[in-house]
Formats: structure tokens, C-alpha cells, sequence
């Protein structure tokens, strides 16, 4: 299976950025100014919540992650009601007080829901200290997982590279939710995740998705990012790495507030992203997040509860790679199983994934909704293919099946043959490639008598493990190593 969050220990997160001090003022309105044609607010409640580089870490808090908050307010009173914010939750805090500025401020006045206006209160940018937060970062970058650079363009992240290249002496990942047109400042992050709007001041007009691929791939050799995550509002997002892109779709059905839906992002994918969950998978799971948070008002935290919910009800196949109980893969299936899915199951050691595994493995899921891929541990591969096999060890081996989009759960057996996984899964559709006849296939019978199919399908010529390593073999001949 792909996901459990009841069995994912998270990151710990630092997040360093733009603090903002996010207030409203809430109240009827009923008529319009008699000095002005403006509408007249009687204010009935107001309050303030953690914004900026505040929300990124409160929702990774909210999500089951230990992160803590590095940025600068000022030495005012609203920098005392940041702070004071900070004290009621479970955030670990290194915040500078500057005496020479402002704590910045976003006020909105909203009534029936409906944001009126927006005031902004914002110091200087020369009255930033990037350097001494710096100082403080580099102290403390060591004990956590992943660092999230939560820019505003407020100046205090505006030597960015310093930030992401201390991060990375200690070998830390970095994801960077960006700010401004020179995204070199973020030379060398992990991910980064611009809305489409700061995208396409950058790199022009998207008009599809295949552009806006293209683009972003060039952008990644540029600036040698890892990845780029695109937001897209009300059509989801794209997610780009040097050699697969991803597309989710928008989970809200309305949206409420899009106010702090970036940060959630951001704060899910820090939280999630640990080394045995894939990337794309992560994303899927911070989208899901992000439609929870626009449905709520104003600057607003995601629970992990609400996530587990939601995934309960994601109405989709692919929601039951998301296991949000200690559930085993038998009555995880059994359950996609009651709700009519068709599964299909195939098998095979996945040494060095090539574009004919790809190509056969999309064809396979193309057969139903849930493809179960059954992989051989290393010593039954070795017992297979020969003691220099395999190459790759399991671990790498599964989570590189995982990041394939076509493929919902991978299953590791040390057996010479799947035949007990199979009898276990019970597959609609059981799958292998056409140099097998249905009646050697390992499993065939117990499908077959049990109602299911068999299917062979089409091999690409020239694409094959061994050639791929004998290909190898014959260069570093041809080299003298």
C-alpha cells in the first residue's frame, strides 16, 4: 500500500520566513455612509490569527508534525499578539524582536462573509535583519527534517541562498513557497511551489499544460531545483520533476476562502514528506488538504483528522491507497473490492525500471481501477537472477513503483513465486508479460477458478533489465574501467 498516515512517523519541520500578524474585524452591514458611497460596518467580533510563515508552521503543528517558527516581528504591540499567538499552541519558537520596525499586519473587514476591504501595514524592507535570523537558523537547522523558506517578499528570507545552503550542509530537504520574479534566489531547493500567476511572470504565459511542463522542466535545469509544485487554484495543481509531471484536480467543490490554501500546501508536504512516501503521493495527500482549508474562513489550520476524514470520502479508486487505519492489504482490498473496483495484479522483480515496465504497467491498470503489484524481496531475486542481483535493493525498488501514477499498491513477497499473494489478493485480472503462456503463469490457475481473467501482454522490443545492464557492461569495457 502506498499510505498510511496511522503508521508514518513526520517530520519535524522548521519553518523561517515572513511573519504576518493576520486580524479581522467581522460585523453586518446594513447600510451606506452618508460621507461617502461606502458600506458601514457595525463591527460585532473581531480576532487575530497567525499569518505568513506563522500559518505554514501552525498547520504543520495541527497535522501531527513537531515544527518550529523562525522569523522577526517588531518591538510593538502587535508584535506582542504574534507572540502571544505562538504561546497558545504546540510551535517551538526562535522570533527576533526588531526594534526599528513595524510588525506586519494584514486587517480585513469582512461582513456576511465577504471580505470589504484589506488593509496593509508593512516596514521597510531595508529594516529587516536577514542576517541575524541566519545566525539563529544555522544553530538550530540541525535538529530537523525538512526546512520550508515561507517568502512573502517582506525581507526577511531575502538572502535566500544563504538559508537553503546552510540547510543543505546538513543534508536537510528544503521546500521553498516563493516570492517575486528571480527565482535563482532558491538555487538548488528541494521543491518549489509558486502559484500560477508567479510562475508565469517568470516564465511567460501557460496556456496548457503541456507549456507549462515544458517550462517548468527548463526552470528545474536553471536553478537546479529537485521539483516544482504549480498551484492553479480552482484547476488543482501540476507537479514537475525532472522526468514525470503529475496533475491533481481541485478537491474543493466550493470554495469558501483561498486565504492561506499555499501554506497548508506547503505545511502538509513538509509534515508528510518522508523518505518512504513519494512525492506525488505526498502532494495528492496536501491537496486534499488545501480543499479542506478553502472551505474554511480566513487564515485557517488543517487537522489530521480532517484529512483522514476527507480521504474517507474521496471519491475515487485511488483513495484506498490512502489506508487511514492499521488496516492489511487483505481488507484494505476486500473493501475497494465491495465498492465494485476491478483489480488487476501482476508480478516481477522491477530491478531497473525502464520505459517498458512503465508502458506494460499503465497497460495493466488500463484493465480495471486498482493495480496491486506483487515485487520480489532481494534474496528471491538474487535465488532468480543470480548473486549480483538485484542492483537495486528493495526499499529503492518499491518506492520508485510508488511514484508511478498508474500504481496503487506494491506488496513485497520472498517466495520464488507470487502464487500465496495471489491466492491472498484474488485479483479480477491477473496480468504478465507475452514471453509467458497463460497455463506457466504462476497463479493463473487459482484466478481462472476462482472466475478471473489471465492476460498476457505486448513486450517493447529492447527493453529489458539485463539488456539494460549488459548495455552498461559493454561501455565500461569499451571505457577500460
Amino acid at each position: 500500500m502506498k499510505f498510511d498516515l496511522a503508521r508514518v512517523k513526520f517530520n519535524k519541520v522548521l519553518v523561517v520566513g515572513d511573519l504576518l500578524l493576520d486580524r479581522y474585524w467581522i460585523g453586518d452591514t446594513n447600510k451606506i455612509s452618508p460621507e461617502a458611497p461606502v458600506p458601514v460596518v457595525l463591527v460585532k467580533d473581531s480576532f487575530e490569527k497567525l499569518g505568513g510563515a506563522g500559518n505554514v508552521a501552525a498547520n504543520a503543528s495541527s497535522l501531527g508534525s513537531g515544527s518550529c517558527l523562525m522569523g522577526e516581528v517588531g518591538s510593538d504591540s502587535d508584535g506582542d499578539k504574534f507572540l502571544a499567538l505562538c504561546d497558545g499552541t504546540a510551535i517551538d519558537t526562535e522570533i527576533l524582536r526588531n526594534p526599528i520596525r513595524k510588525t506586519i499586519v494584514k486587517h480585513r473587514i469582512v461582513s456576511q462573509g465577504q471580505q470589504l476591504l484589506r488593509a496593509d501595514f508593512e516596514p521597510d524592507l531595508a529594516e529587516t535583519a536577514s542576517s541575524a535570523l541566519l545566525d539563529t537558523f544555522s544553530k538550530r537547522v540541525e535538529d530537523y527534517d525538512v526546512i520550508v523558506i515561507s517568502d512573502y517578499g517582506k525581507g526577511s528570507v531575502k538572502d535566500a541562498r544563504a538559508f537553503i545552503a546552510c540547510a543543505k550542509e546538513y543534508g536537510k530537504k528544503v521546500l521553498v513557497d516563493p516570492k517575486g520574479e528571480d527565482f535563482s534566489i532558491y538555487i538548488g531547493a528541494d521543491l518549489v511551489t509558486p502559484n500560477l500567476k508567479e510562475f508565469e511572470a517568470i516564465v511567460g504565459e501557460c496556456d496548457n499544460t503541456e507549456t507549462l511542463v515544458l517550462n517548468a522542466r527548463k526552470m528545474l535545469l536553471d536553478y537546479d531545483f529537485g521539483s516544482l509544485l504549480i498551484t492553479r487554484g480552482c484547476n488543482g495543481m501540476t507537479l514537475v520533476t525532472k522526468t514525470e509531471d503529475y496533475s491533481f484536480n481541485a478537491r474543493s467543490q466550493e470554495v469558501f476562502d483561498v486565504t492561506g490554501a499555499g501554506d497548508t500546501v506547503c505545511a502538509a508536504i513538509a509534515a508528510l514528506w518522508v523518505d518512504e512516501v513519494a512525492l506525488p503521493v505526498v502532494c495528492e495527500v496536501a491537496n486534499i488538504a488545501a480543499g479542506i482549508a478553502v472551505n474554511k474562513f480566513g487564515v485557517a489550520t488543517v487537522t489530521l483528522e480532517e484529512v483522514r476524514g476527507e480521504l474517507t470520502l474521496y471519491n475515487s479508486p485511488i483513495a484506498e491507497c490512502f489506508v487511514t487505519a492499521s488496516l492489511d492489504t487483505s481488507s484494505a482490498l476486500a473493501d475497494v473490492r465491495s465498492k465494485g473496483f476491478k483489480i488487476v495484479m501482476t508480478n516481477g522483480c522491477f530491478d531497473i525500471l525502464h520505459a517498458g515496465h512503465v508502458r506494460y504497467l499503465n497497460e495493466a491498470k488500463a484493465l480495471g481501477d486498482i493495480l496491486v503489484v506483487a515485487i520480489n524481496d532481494d534474496a528471491s531475486v538474487a535465488r532468480l537472477k543470480g548473486k549480483d542481483r538485484p542492483i537495486n535493493n528493495l526499499d529503492s525498488r518499491v518506492h520508485l513503483l510508488e511514484a508511478l501514477r498508474c500504481v496503487d499498491y506494491v506488496i513485497p513477497f520472498s517466495e520464488d513465486t507470487p502464487e500465496r499473494l495471489i491466492a491472498q489478493v484474488s485479483p479480477d485480472i491477473l496480468v504478465k508479460g507475452g514471453d509467458y503462456e497463460v497455463e506457466n503463469i504462476a497463479g493463473a490457475d487459482f484466478v481462472l477458478a476462482n472466475g478471473g481473467e489471465v492476460k498476457t501482454l505486448s513486450l517493447i522490443e529492447g527493453y529489458s533489465t539485463s539488456a539494460v545492464i549488459d548495455k552498461l557492461s559493454r561501455q565500461l569495457r569499451r571505457s577500460g574501467k
